[in-house]
């Protein structure tokens, strides 16, 4: 093993990845780097590390299949990690969409208590952008027939 390949370099990388990409960079490492007979020990040790303590910390909720050495486990990431994007990606957006029509609609109902019962105070603000999908329907639905703020608030 030449200076470039120092393990605990690489054990530090992988301690410090959070992007799957990066995993997948350091593991392909380690497999070219234990790659020899006698490197069959710590070879094992790293897949079970990786296997048991590394992935499930920083893919939490992703199901692993069994990997029996790290030639497996960078196959898998290989193979996952462009589809694990995509979902996470994909994930994100729906997030953000959820997030923005929720804000729209908190906007649209304080436009609304404007309108009807004059200026808003703060703590009125605050209480509508804080609320949930749920709450907000059920506001924008009472500020029809509420003759004040307290009545639209009720429970």
């Amino acid at each position: 093993m030449g200076p470039s390949e120092n393990l605990a370099a690489a054990l530090i990388r992988l301690e410090n990845s959070r992007a799957p990409q990066d995993l997948q960079a350091v593991i392909g490492l380690l497999v070219r780097w234990l790659h020899a007979p006698e490197q069959q020990d710590l070879c094992r040790a790293f897949t079970v590390w990786i296997k048991r303590v590394l992935l499930p910390a920083r893919l939490p909720g992703i199901e692993l299949p069994e990997m029996s050495d790290l030639d497996e486990v960078n196959t898998m990431l290989a193979e996952r990690v462009k589809q694990w994007t995509e979902e996470w990606k994909a994930e994100g957006m729906q997030a953000g969409r959820q997030q923005g029509r929720q804000e729209g609609e908190a906007a649209l109902l304080l436009r609304q208590l404007t309108r009807k019962f004059g200026p808003i105070d703060e703590p009125t603000r605050v209480r509508v952008l804080g609320a949930d999908a749920e709450q907000l329907l059920v506001w924008g639905e009472r500020v029809l027939s509420a003759e004040t703020l307290e009545e639209l608030f009720e429970a």
